[in-house]
């Protein structure tokens, strides 16, 4: 899926290359001879995927809010990139509760500055700008979300991340389009993989308490998600931006989901990750009132299966048993910065058997 010819020696401006998804992403380009620079705030948890792999000696790292305007376009400005993706983002949607300014500030002036900067640097080709499943309008509907469905969001992060398409879409339309960038956005589902700390996620929350031998506590195991391992939606945006250098007409809103066998709720979910696990380890129903969160949400991804001739290439529990393997390589104290290579060669070797 991914053609490893196309990435030697291209210039590639990554936001948010401290962050879980950055990490894996930002490992990979080098892997693929990429000449990566990355901008992003320091790694939020401890531990980290971005210390625990060395994803820093393999690039140039930046420091910066994306929220700085001037600092951002300097960066971009001195990386002279070919192209952009950005994924920095305030991603949880229990910190846009706790903090709803810092979240618009961060997902939607952030966004906006990220376009600016692309559109005043000479030899961007292609921008893809990274939002959520969640920036749909959820209605409850029992069939997944499509690209034309109404935006919206109950909460801050997710309305957010609906502000950030509309966004992206104003900037291609009266900017981008007209001065030869390409820009698209994309729409992944929930991502698991190993090196995710972050609080208030279903896989790290299950693993830290099956690490510790104690019983996870799920606040809604009855809600349904479209699952998918992190390398997923990662190997969807290099493959879209290959793909828009050439093809403008693909500049465009996409839904990067997992087959419709794979949207599960998340008692489901903790099911087969305590069965890869072992151990005896179970979970039961956390007590106490929480804030409000979509009980459904799916996504329908036929137009990248037509138009881009991307699939999903590991099915759940392929995907959950190599997030159990990362995990107690980790607890073992290997070298992560070679597991996590050896995880995006299997599942490379995989997507091209």
């Amino acid at each position: 899926m991914v053609n490893p010819d196309f990435w030697p020696n291209r210039r590639v401006f990554l936001t948010g290359h401290t962050g879980f998804k950055g990490s894996w992403l930002a490992l990979w380009l080098q892997h693929l001879g990429a000449q990566v620079t990355g901008f992003a705030l320091p790694p939020a948890t401890q531990p980290n995927l971005f210390e625990l792999a060395a994803v820093a000696d393999g690039m140039t790292s930046i420091i910066g809010d994306i929220r700085d305007l001037p600092h951002l376009q300097q960066a971009i400005s001195a990386s002279q990139p070919q192209i952009v993706l950005h994924l920095a983002a305030q991603a949880l949607v229990g910190e846009g509760y706790r903090d709803p300014l810092g979240t618009y500030t961060t997902n939607v002036i952030g966004t906006a500055n990220v376009l600016e900067a692309a559109r005043g640097t000479k030899g961007v080709q292609a921008v893809v700008i990274v939002t959520s499943d969640k920036c749909y309008e959820n209605k409850e509907w029992p069939r997944p979300y499509c690209e034309g469905d109404p935006l919206g969001g109950h909460d801050p992060y997710s309305s957010s991340k609906a502000c950030a398409e509309l966004v992206t879409a104003s900037y291609r339309n009266a900017y981008l389009a007209g001065s030869g960038i390409a820009v698209a956005s994309a729409r992944a589902g929930n991502v698991f993989g190993g090196g995710d700390w972050s609080p208030d996620r279903l896989v790290p929350d299950l693993l830290a308490a099956f690490s510790a031998g104690n019983p996870a506590l799920l606040r809604n195991p009855l809600a349904c998600r479209p699952w998918q391992h992190v390398l997923e939606p990662l190997a969807a945006y290099l493959h879209l931006a290959e793909r828009m250098i050439d093809d403008a007409s693909l500049a465009r809103a996409w839904n990067f989901g997992p087959n419709e066998s794979d949207c599960l709720t998340v008692g489901a979910i903790a099911d087969r990750l305590a069965k890869h696990w072992g151990n005896e380890a179970s979970w039961r129903t956390a007590a106490g009132n929480f804030p409000h969160e979509a009980t459904n949400l799916r996504l329908d991804s036929s137009q990248a299966h037509s138009l881009l001739g991307w699939h999903p290439q590991w099915r759940l529990d392929a995907a959950l048993s190599a997030t159990v393997s990362w995990h107690k390589a980790w607890l073992n104290a290997e070298n992560m910065h070679d597991v996590t290579l050896h995880q995006i060669k299997q599942f490379t070797d995989h997507a091209n058997a």
